[in-house]
C-alpha cells in the first residue's frame, strides 16, 4: 500500500483590471479571491508586482499582503515576487519582517529580477539598476 500526500493548491493573482473596471475593483476582487482560497483550504495566495500598466493593479506586493493578512485567517501569503533590483535589500527584509510579525507563520517572500514592467519604468524605480546578474547575487547575499 502506498501513502498519498494531500494535494496542496495555491493561487497566484496579478490583480487584473477587467475592461470597464477600476483598479479598486480589481483589488477588491483580489481580496475576495484570497478569502475564498482561505475558506477552501488552499495552501498559499501569491500576489505579483507589475508597474506602469493599465491592466494590472498590483504594484506593491507588501502593501497588498498587509491588507490581505487582515482579511484572511489561515492561508499563507506571499509575493510572487518582489523585483529586488528596484529596491534596497534592507528595505525588503524590513518590510517582510514586519509582515511576518503581524501575521506569524503566514508570510512568504518570493523574489524576482525582471523589470516588472517596461525598462523606462524600471529605470524610474531605480536609476542605478544595471540589471547585472552579479548585482542581483550581491543583493541576495545582503538580504
Amino acid at each position: 500500500m502506498t501513502a498519498t500526500l494531500p494535494l496542496r493548491l495555491s493561487v497566484l493573482d496579478q490583480s487584473p483590471i477587467r475592461p470597464g473596471a477600476t483598479p479598486r475593483q480589481a483589488l477588491l476582487e483580489t481580496v475576495a479571491l484570497a478569502q475564498l482560497a482561505d475558506r477552501l483550504g488552499y495552501a498559499r495566495f501569491w500576489v505579483a508586482e507589475h508597474h506602469n500598466t493599465g491592466t494590472l493593479a498590483g504594484s506593491s506586493p507588501e502593501v497588498l499582503l498587509a491588507h490581505l493578512g487582515g482579511q484572511t485567517q489561515r492561508i499563507r501569503l506571499g509575493s510572487g515576487g518582489v523585483m529586488l533590483p528596484h529596491y534596497s535589500a534592507l528595505k525588503v527584509a524590513e518590510n517582510f519582517r514586519l509582515l511576518e510579525s503581524l501575521f506569524p507563520g503566514r508570510i512568504d517572500l518570493g523574489l524576482g529580477r525582471a523589470p516588472g514592467g517596461d525598462r523606462l519604468t524600471a529605470h524610474a524605480l531605480n536609476p542605478h539598476n544595471t540589471f547585472s546578474e552579479q548585482d542581483f547575487v550581491e543583493q541576495l547575499l545582503d538580504l
